[in-house]
């Protein structure tokens, strides 16, 4: 049976496999699809603490993933949790087909890209439409071409910015009249030539003129409603985040929308299970505050685990 398992590898999960690890609690860390969870698509984090020329998204990841597993972390590759069962100890996981006992869970199995809900952007889904820049904004499909980019936050900014290096054009579309962004990076973004902003306005089609491939994007100004065509090679979606949280719902306390809610400190409802990083925050959503509550999270099991040896 295992102390403490770890559902998600972000900066949330492998900052509570640091420290559970280093308390000698050997902790099994469940990768899910997406080892190293969304920081992997970020181009450059420089606002991580201890790098002062920022550092590839990646590479901060596999840095944490290589400080965990010398501590004694068991890294657990492609691994998803298919059921649960939290109705008393041990608690149970379904991992791949295989039951797996456990004193403890750390959920930190973050958030998803959120989409639009068309069902032309569902249609052409890695056909020029994607919810990753530094993923996809490379690829000969998007040299030399306009794109548009939907979004106000830091992630839309990032985008942007980031797809200046390959686009022709970069059209930014947001609902409001201002960016979400923190101030340095609307600045940044607004100041640069090869972004225009297109305010007020929400894409409702993805078009692709019979090609199978994104040829433009219909936008409607929400305040004249009048409709207008952009034409563009690619739509890159950077509108916010969902908790993956459903495999918990009816079973742990979350939010309307989906954010587990702690009930102690990182603690949940159920004793021995805590939570930590962007299923549960949805105010700061930053790596910092993942990794700290990681480590809040790390610390509570190990509190809970010594409570039993007493």
């Amino acid at each position: 049976m295992e102390k403490v398992v770890i559902i998600g590898s972000g900066c949330a999960g492998l900052t509570s496999a640091i420290y559970t690890a280093r308390a000698n609690l050997e902790p099994l860390v469940l990768t899910g699809a997406m080892p190293g969870g969304l920081l992997t698509t970020t181009s450059i984090v420089e606002n991580f603490p201890g790098f002062s020329k920022g550092i590839d998204g990646t590479e901060l990841m596999v840095e944490m993933q290589q400080q965990a597993e010398r501590f004694g972390a068991k890294i657990q590759f492609g691994s998803t949790v298919e059921a649960i069962d939290f109705s008393g100890q041990p608690l149970k996981l379904t991992v791949d087909g295989k039951e797996v006992e456990t004193q403890t869970v750390i959920i930190a199995s973050g958030a998803g890209h959120r989409h639009l809900g068309l069902e032309s952007e569902a249609k052409l889904e890695k056909k020029g439409v994607t919810y990753c820049a530094t993923c996809d904004g490379a690829l000969p499909m998007f040299r030399d071409q306009p794109l548009v980019v939907v979004g106000g936050g830091d992630s839309a900014c990032e985008e942007a910015t980031y797809l200046t290096r390959f686009a022709s054009k970069v059209y930014l579309v947001h609902r409001r009249d201002e960016l979400r962004a923190s101030k340095i990076m609307a600045e940044r973004t607004l100041a640069n030539d090869k972004i225009e902003p297109v305010w007020h306005s929400e894409v409702i089609e993805v078009m692709d003129v019979e090609q199978d491939k994104v040829t433009g994007v219909k936008v409607r100004n929400n305040q004249t409603n009048e409709e207008s065509t952009i034409d563009c090679a690619g739509l890159f979606i950077a509108i916010g985040h969902i908790p993956n949280t459903q495999l918990f719902k009816g079973v742990i306390d979350m939010d309307d929308a989906g954010y587990i809610l702690p009930k102690r400190g990182q603690e949940t409802n159920v004793t021995g299970v805590y939570v930590a990083g962007d299923c549960s925050d949805h105010v700061y959503r930053q790596a910092i505050t993942a990794a700290g509550q990681g480590c809040a999270a790390a610390i509570d099991a190990e509190r809970y685990l010594a409570s039993l040896d007493q």
